[in-house]
């Protein structure tokens, strides 16, 4: 699994370093950042380093609290995973309590959890019959 950012893996690098020396096998820095270029699909370090670069800025990170709408309805919850995709960030929210996203009396459809697609600014991509973005989401105060 890739590192979400390159100071997530220089970090490890340094754990690696520290969790070596600790045993009686100390290694270089460079040879520790190799190690986890190779551990994390990269064919070295420099090309994890592009690799990591290049990656959009994520706006969101596991375990943020959130607040915002789904479908028009006001939620509270807990951001699970975030994914950068090639048109945005793939989220998996995790609602505080479930919401009925059914308008009618007749039934329900209770969710607990759902995924989307967001911009950076934490609108979905994919929009309701009105137009609006299906999910909004904000960071928690």
């Amino acid at each position: 699994m890739t590192p979400l950012t390159l100071t997530q893996a220089k970090a490890l690098a340094r754990s690696l370093r520290h969790a070596m020396a600790a045993q009686g096998q100390p290694i270089s820095h460079a040879a520790a950042l190799e190690h986890i270029a190779h551990h994390n699909g990269a064919r070295d370090w420099n090309t994890l380093h592009a690799r990591l670069s290049q990656a959009p800025e994520m706006p969101f990170a596991p375990g943020d609290r959130v607040e915002g709408a789904y479908l028009g309805i006001a939620f509270t919850g807990t951001l699970r995973a975030i994914a950068p995709k090639s048109d945005g960030f793939r989220v998996q929210i995790r609602f505080d309590a479930p919401i009925d996203t059914v308008r009618f009396d007749s039934f329900s459809n209770l969710r607990r959890q759902v995924q989307s697609i967001i911009d950076q600014t934490g609108h979905s991509l994919a929009l309701t019959s009105n137009g609006a973005p299906q999910l909004v989401i904000r960071r928690a105060p």
